[in-house]
């Protein structure tokens, strides 16, 4: 039982920290994990105890990290592995639980706020880059010198953008550089114009600018890597990013470029295919994919409020990091939506090996939300927080008697058309199962109750009142090819 809710425990022990034929030298330690600015960090804090998270292909030199931060600094360290979701959010409850005083984030991050206020600092890494071999992939990439386009990047490739941007900027016009959106430090100003942040990243915009005017070129990934479609940033990028507007790749390595126009139109259609399987569903699982992240209480709740308005059933369901093996514990729910940050929301398994569909938030609120999406908003939205009150791209329900709730729709999978949505009344607690007839019996009326009397077996029956009372008696001992009581043949 504990296997079907939950990792088992023998996972945890027998999984392997690191390689050891992977581990960073000693010599390139400093370099490699910033080890001279991170002292600073904890040193400006004067904090006693620091938490230090990494990523499980980073654990092998957690160790010798350790030890060098403790020699420098006299703080009491503590390593943080084995993270309950994805390990690009901040493990604030780890750090809660180490009573740290503050936290340091190594390897990939999402830079999503924490749920609770802790001085974090984010080592992302430096990986090397070829500028002369990309500025001549860029300069290929995009023939006209004045046409507007922004250097997207890797957070490992972040630290070179500024480099390849002064090899381009005597030839090129209009470009824009972007950076990571790592917090400010404390008592720092905000800077006048504010930049523009989005896809955790920030745009220096001119005034009077905007993105969607803008091409992207982005300087990362791997010709090793199988799917490109599976890395997460990068898709969060191409679903993001103003349709019709060039977008290309280059490997920081080689040099070799790609244009991701094709890639970004066949993630786009995936996800139009979802709000479809979305609209058709009776009953969702939301997956409560984050506990660390700001306003996921907010979020889980808006998402209940938008299944309840369209006429769905919708179940909170706390497992963890979502896998094929613990959602098929749930047929009787028809897709999933995980509420994660926006990595970890495109950063599932690949959806052939689901028994439902996955969704991101944002494609429940297209599907459930008749007034959306807002006039003018051309890009994939993937972090629940801008579906909420105060977002720019927030677009509230619309009242019940509002003709939009009334359009005819028409599911594109099954041909059907589908019955308007009926609102319940707010007063309505929306979790009883169960309706009382005039004759004191018990009529279902939940989507998962129907679900259970549909199937051939539906568990074993008490039969309570109908069996007699009897003693109990020692039963058969022993395994089932050889009980004790029928000897040997």
């Amino acid at each position: 039982m504990e296997s079907t809710f939950s990792s088992p425990a023998e996972a945890v022990l027998q999984l392997e920290a690191g390689a050891a034929g992977l581990r960073t030298p000693l010599g390139d330690l400093d370099r490699v994990y910033e080890l001279e600015r991170v002292v600073g960090f904890v040193r400006d804090l004067g904090c006693q105890r620091v938490a230090l998270q990494f990523p499980d292909q980073l654990l092998g030199d957690a160790g010798a990290v350790a030890a060098r931060l403790e020699e420098a600094t006299g703080s009491k360290v503590f390593i943080l592995g084995d993270t309950a979701y994805g390990s690009c959010c901040v493990d604030v409850l780890g750090a809660e639980q180490a009573e740290a005083q503050a936290l340091v984030h190594f390897g990939p991050a999402c830079l999503s706020p924490p749920a609770r206020p802790l001085p974090i600092a984010f080592v992302l890494g430096q990986r090397s880059v070829a500028l002369e071999l990309c500025a001549k992939a860029f300069e290929a990439q995009n023939p006209d010198p004045t046409a507007p386009v922004v250097l997207l990047s890797e957070p490992a490739c972040a630290h070179a953008l500024e480099a390849l941007a002064t090899l381009l900027r005597p030839r090129y016009l209009d470009l824009l550089v972007s950076s990571p959106a790592l917090p400010l430090p404390v008592g720092s100003l905000n800077p006048d114009p504010e930049p523009l942040e989005r896809f955790g990243r920030r745009f220096p915009l001119a005034p009077g600018r905007c993105l969607e005017e803008y091409g992207a070129f982005y300087v990362g990934g791997s010709e090793a890597i199988s799917d490109p479609d599976l890395d997460p940033d990068l898709s969060r990028l191409l679903l993001g990013w103003a349709p019709g507007r060039p977008f290309s790749s280059c490997c920081p390595d080689t040099g070799r470029t790609q244009d991701e126009g094709a890639r970004a139109w066949r993630l786009r259609a995936r996800r139009r295919y979802l709000v479809e399987r979305a609209r058709d569903a009776r009953v969702v699982g939301l997956l409560a994919g984050t506990l660390g992240v700001a306003r996921h209480r907010e979020a889980l709740a808006h998402l209940r409020n938008l299944t309840q308005a369209a006429g769905k059933r919708s179940y909170v369901l706390a497992l963890g990091r979502p896998t094929p093996a613990k959602l098929a514990n749930f047929p009787e729910v028809d897709v999933f939506v995980l509420l994660a940050c926006p990595l970890g929301a495109l950063a599932t398994q690949p959806s052939g090996s689901f028994f439902r569909p996955v969704l991101a938030p944002c494609e429940l609120e297209a599907a459930c939300n008749p007034a959306w999406p807002p006039p003018g908003l051309a890009p994939h939205l993937t972090h629940y927080a801008d579906l909420l009150p105060g977002s720019p791209f927030h677009v509230p329900l619309p009242p019940p008697d509002s003709e939009l709730w009334d359009t005819p729709d028409v599911s594109l999978i099954t041909g059907d058309l589908r019955p308007p949505p009926a609102w319940k009344p707010s007063t309505d607690p929306g979790c009883s199962a169960l309706t009382p007839r005039p004759q004191l019996e018990l009529a279902e009326s939940s989507p998962a109750a129907s679900f259970l009397s549909s199937r051939s077996w539906q568990g074993l029956q008490p039969c309570l009142g109908q069996t007699p009372v009897t003693a109990a008696v020692t039963g058969r001992r022993g395994i089932a090819i050889a009980y004790e009581d029928e000897g040997s043949s």
